[in-house]
């Protein structure tokens, strides 16, 4: 491991790209954390007093074990929300200053729209991904890149709702007849991170991911088994995992659902299912890595765990999140939901299950939902 300090920018601007890898959660930083990191921006801008803001740390994997200066790729671990808001930021910096007069549009020396764009936002002579200093996860992989670079990338279909959010947000705060742009700029080139580089072969990237808390946001108990599962495998299985079984059950739940607290939930009801305890809340991902170190579970491997979960959330997500196709079976179930008896979700898996081996029949199952309401 190696650890420096280093200006924000200056990273930005000397590394190719930051890529976020698969198993990491999606960006999840709401208004709270966006308004709290503008207002030390203005604090740290507005006073010569303040020579540097400290907000946190950049973890990335680098197998030469460099720093922050080498020009490659860097894969991280942890510091993914920080990069991604500041992204936005200046990105939203870069269009409003694209506003303003060729004299006015550089309040701040090192801050045009052009220079902005090109030393912290794109690599302007790559193509296609590469040309993006920052590159998400799927689910907001494709709404970053059309608010960083509109001329060459579109908004997806369902584009990212955070993204979206927070780049408005910045937008309106920098709209605002009364923001010094100078001061923005100022506070911004205070930000201060420690870099730190991790070995491959050397670190534990999984201890150290567990050991974190992210600024503003706690990781969720979902986002620790995502990375639990994902992070040790090879490269090849840990994409098969992910497109196979862990995307369709993002893509399931919706990115509110999932990004919120349900998914946490759906784990808590699946260890419930299979262990038949129910785990608090907060030790889902201890319970889970219990689970699957279980000699059974573990014999069948990674892949036979994850194909479970994911039959098995979308189960849930036709039981409690209301996408039953069935007429009669989606009214059941969503009576069920009405009368707020969540303690029954892992019988209702256990019978839904049952009735897809059809070892009940529809007729069953619905006297089964009818008894339960009862």
């Amino acid at each position: 491991m190696k650890a420096t300090e280093a200006k924000l920018l200056e990273i930005l601007r000397n590394v190719s790209q930051f890529i976020i890898p698969i198993y990491q959660r999606t960006y999840s930083w709401t208004q709270k954390e966006c308004v709290q990191l503008w207002a030390d921006i203005l604090r740290a801008g507005s006073s010569d007093d303040i020579g540097v803001h400290f907000i946190g740390s950049v973890v990335h994997i680098d197998d030469c074990l460099g720093n922050i200066a080498v020009q490659a790729p860097k894969l991280v671990i942890d510091g993914q929300q920080r990069l991604t808001t500041v992204t936005l930021l200046l990105s939203a910096l870069a269009d409003v200053l694209a506003e303003l007069p060729a004299e006015q549009d550089e309040p701040f020396d090192g801050f045009s729209p052009a220079k902005i764009r090109q030393y912290y936002l794109t690599n302007p002579l790559e193509k296609k991904e590469k040309r993006f200093k920052l590159l998400l996860s799927d689910t907001d992989r494709a709404t970053l890149m059309a608010v960083v670079d509109p001329s060459v990338a579109v908004p997806p279909p369902e584009p990212s709702i955070r993204i979206q959010e927070n780049h408005t947000f910045f937008l309106e705060q920098l709209r605002d007849s009364r923001a010094d742009l100078a001061v923005v700029c100022r506070g911004i080139s205070k930000l201060l991170v420690v870099d730190v580089a991790l070995s491959r072969d050397q670190d534990n990237p999984q201890l150290i991911f567990e050991s974190m808390n992210s600024t503003g946001r706690e990781l969720s108990q979902a986002d620790l088994i995502r990375n639990y599962v994902l992070m040790g495998q090879p490269p090849d299985l840990q994409e098969r995992l992910y497109t196979l079984h862990w995307r369709p059950m993002e893509l399931a739940f919706g990115q509110k659902a999932y990004s919120g607290s349900e998914f946490s939930a759906f784990m808590r009801d699946f260890l419930t299912l299979k262990t038949a305890e129910v785990p608090r809340l907060d030790l889902v991902y201890e319970v889970f890595k219990q689970y699957e170190r279980q000699p059974a579970v573990a014999a069948a491997g990674i892949e036979a765990l994850l194909a479970d979960l994911h039959a098995i959330a979308i189960r849930y997500c036709r039981v409690a999140l209301g996408q039953e196709p069935d007429p009669q079976l989606h009214d059941a179930f969503h009576d069920l939901r009405e009368l707020k008896v969540n303690v029954v979700t892992p019988l209702l898996l256990e019978l839904y299950g049952d009735y897809q081996a059809d070892l009940l029949t529809r007729e069953e199952l619905l006297e089964a939902l009818r008894l339960l309401e009862a």
